[in-house]
């Protein structure tokens, strides 16, 4: 499969495989797994490698129900409960996570794995900022080094080992939704989230819950109702793009 055939003439999937193999550690990998088309490729050639793994989902509490569902579906994947949701972290935090202040990210999505070797599905494709990543990656803060299989697969490449494999996905990319992640996440363009409000309302709601729980919390001067709150957080500026995504965290919307 022409999709499948890199700049040099190597096949995506044996080098994938390779560079798994060739970083395993005695004690396995830590599998970070959002449950989106890329750590579902991953998960894949994790197991025709044959190479140790313990796959982990970190659980953010503001993710589709369909993507969740998805994820407590496939057998061998451990579901991490964060401390703290994201209702008790907006609350504690006096504001919403936004662009420039992303604690939801280090508290909910980039937890686990300290000290190990951490196989991710981050891919050059995704993003701008992600085209400066390399496929292996030390992080001294935390003592991991990140493992990054697919960093160079097309999107072509990502749908084409599923279907070649059979590969179960998420029922949401057939809705059209190309990135799953959390919803009205302050990564996303506006219409984006606009879009997900209507797509998942209930969340909208908890959102809107924990504004008010805020402001119960620490009244602000900036903001009389959790309305405010929700309608400042929308119009926030796109100075950032999407290419500010989570170190391991998976895909975003």
């Amino acid at each position: 499969m022409l999709t499948q055939i890199n700049f040099a003439g190597q096949d995506r999937v044996t080098v994938a495989i390779e560079r798994l193999r060739m970083m395993e550690p005695p004690e396995g990998y830590y599998l970070a797994y959002s449950g989106g088309k890329d750590s579902t490729a991953l998960l894949a050639l994790a197991r025709i490698a044959g190479v140790r793994f313990d796959a982990h989902y970190q659980l953010t509490t503001v993710d589709p129900p369909e993507l969740v569902q998805f994820i407590k579906a496939q057998k061998g994947v451990a579901i991490e409960h964060p401390t703290k949701t994201m209702r008790q972290l907006i609350v504690a935090h006096h504001c919403p996570p936004t662009r420039r202040m992303r604690y939801c990210c280090k508290e909910l999505k980039e937890r686990g794995g300290e000290g190990r070797i951490v196989l991710t599905g981050i891919r050059w494709a995704e993003s701008r900022a992600r085209k400066a990543r390399q496929w292996t990656e030390p992080c001294h803060l935390t003592g991991r080094t990140l493992v990054h299989p697919i960093i160079d697969w097309p999107d072509a490449t990502v749908w084409g080992f599923i279907r070649d494999n059979s590969l179960p996905y998420c029922s949401l990319y057939d809705e059209g939704w190309e990135r799953l992640g959390c919803v009205l996440c302050p990564m996303a363009r506006r219409r984006l989230r606009e879009r997900q409000a209507e797509r998942w309302p209930k969340l909208y709601q908890a959102y809107l819950r924990a504004f008010g729980q805020m402001l119960e919390a620490k009244p602000s001067e900036n903001w009389t109702s959790a309305e405010d709150v929700m309608r400042w957080w929308l119009e926030q500026p796109e100075e950032q793009s999407i290419d500010t995504l989570p170190l391991f965290g998976g895909e975003q919307s």
